[in-house]
C-alpha cells in the first residue's frame, strides 16, 4: 500500500486505555485513501446494482408466466445489490488490518501497544465502527434504489420479514467486514487474504454455492448463510436456492464464522512475530 499509516499516534495515547487506543486506530483508517475508496464503493455498488435489479425485473414482470409471478419474490431484487456491495466492505477489512502487514508498520504498532490483545480489539473496534455505519446507509439506500425502480411490483416495507431482511443485511455486511479483518490478520497481509477472501464470496454468492453437488458443503460457508438470513436464497423462488437451514440459523453461521476469523487472527498476531 502506498500509504503510511501513522502508527506512533497509538504510543502517545496508548496511556489513555481503550478509548484512546481505538481513536488511534480510527485516526489510522482516515489516514488511507483506501479506506475512502472502499466505503465509498460499497455505497455505490450496493445502490447502482439494487437500480439495475429492480429495473430488470421490473421490465421482465409482463413476459413471467403465472406460476413465475406465484413465486415471486420483490425482496430477492431488493437486497441483492447486497452481494456485490460486500466485495467492496470485504476489501476495507482486510487493507484495514493486512496494510501494516504490507508496509512493516505493525512492527511501530507493537512497539507502541506491546500487548497485543489490546491492539487487536482496538483495531477491530476501529473497523466495526465505519463498517457498522455504512453498511446500514448502504443497505436502506440500496433498498430504497431497488424499491423506486420496481415500482408497482415493490415489497412492502410494512412486513415483518422486509424489516427483517434488512436488519440481517445490515449485521450480515459488518459482520463480513471483521471476518475479512480477522483473515487478514490470519494471513498477515493484504494479497493472500485477498486470494482467498474474493473468490470465496464471488464464486460462492454467485456461481458454485447454487450448484447442487457443491451446495451441499458450501451453503455453511460465511456468503452461503448471509444470503439466506437477507432471504436471498430461497428455494420457493428457485430450488436452486434451497438450504438446510433458516434465517435465525444462518446468522449464527455467519457469526460463528466472524469469531472464528477474528480468534485466528488474534492468535496470529500474539504468537508470531512482526514481519
Amino acid at each position: 500500500m502506498p500509504e503510511c499509516p501513522v502508527s506512533k499516534v497509538a504510543g502517545e495515547v496508548a496511556a489513555r486505555g481503550a478509548p484512546g487506543l481505538i481513536g488511534a486506530e480510527l485516526l489510522k483508517l482516515r489516514t488511507l485513501r483506501s479506506t475512502w475508496w472502499a466505503l465509498a464503493a460499497t455505497l455505490l455498488t450496493g445502490v447502482g446494482f439494487g437500480l439495475l435489479a429492480g429495473l430488470s425485473h421490473r421490465n421482465a414482470y409482463p413476459g413471467m408466466t403465472p406460476e413465475q409471478r406465484a413465486a415471486d419474490d420483490p425482496l430477492f431484487y431488493s437486497l441483492y445489490g447486497l452481494t456485490l456491495a460486500q466485495l467492496a466492505l470485504a476489501v476495507f477489512g482486510v487493507f484495514a488490518v493486512g496494510g501494516e502487514f504490507s508496509t512493516g508498520t505493525i512492527r511501530t504498532s507493537l512497539l507502541a501497544v506491546p500487548r497485543r490483545g489490546r491492539l487487536f480489539a482496538a483495531k477491530m473496534t476501529a473497523i466495526a465502527v465505519p463498517a457498522c455505519v455504512v453498511s446500514l446507509l448502504t443497505v436502506l439506500t440500496t433498498y430504497a434504489a431497488a424499491q423506486a425502480t420496481l415500482g408497482p411490483h415493490a415489497a412492502s416495507p410494512d412486513e415483518g420479514r422486509t424489516l427483517r431482511a434488512i436488519a440481517a443485511g445490515w449485521l450480515y455486511l459488518t459482520l463480513i467486514c471483521l471476518f475479512a479483518a480477522g483473515l487478514s490478520a490470519l494471513m498477515r497481509g493484504t494479497s493472500r487474504a485477498l486470494a482467498v477472501l474474493l473468490p470465496l464470496l464471488f464464486l460462492g454468492s454467485q456461481g458454485l454455492g447454487n450448484v447442487p453437488v457443491a451446495r451441499t458443503v458450501l451453503q455453511y460457508l460465511p456468503d452461503q448463510a448471509g444470503m439466506v438470513a437477507m432471504h436471498l436464497a430461497d428455494e420457493v423462488r428457485d430450488p436452486a436456492f434451497a438450504r438446510d437451514y433458516g434465517p435465525d440459523t444462518a446468522l449464527v453461521l455467519v457469526v460463528l464464522w466472524t469469531l472464528a476469523a477474528l480468534l485466528a487472527g488474534y492468535l496470529t498476531l500474539r504468537r508470531a512475530d512482526a514481519e
